[in-house]
């Protein structure tokens, strides 16, 4: 998805990537019983993030770090790169 939108600083902007809904034992899980996403693709980076994250890279993030807003109907995490814990490979 691109995105008309450029974090300052340290910032990075992220697209959440959904966690399966349904179990190993193939059980369904509602929205409700889901826990919130910890994965997401890198979108945008601020001119401060030097080299280790680039856009369209998987990261791990902080449970409960970041804002969520709305750009162009598309929800999207906004977080210090402080927030990142790992890169997903």
């Amino acid at each position: 998805m691109a995105i008309s939108l450029k974090p300052l600083g340290d910032r990075v902007v992220l697209e959440a990537v959904e966690q399966e809904a349904t179990t190993a034992s193939g059980l369904v899980l509602p929205d409700t019983a889901k826990e919130k996403s910890q994965q997401g693709k890198v979108l945008a980076v601020g001119p401060d993030i030097e080299g280790e994250i680039s856009v369209d890279d998987v990261v791990l993030y902080a449970k409960y770090a970041g804002t969520e807003v709305k750009i162009e109907g598309n929800a999207v995490l906004i977080l210090s790169e402080a927030d990142i814990l790992a890169l997903v490979k």
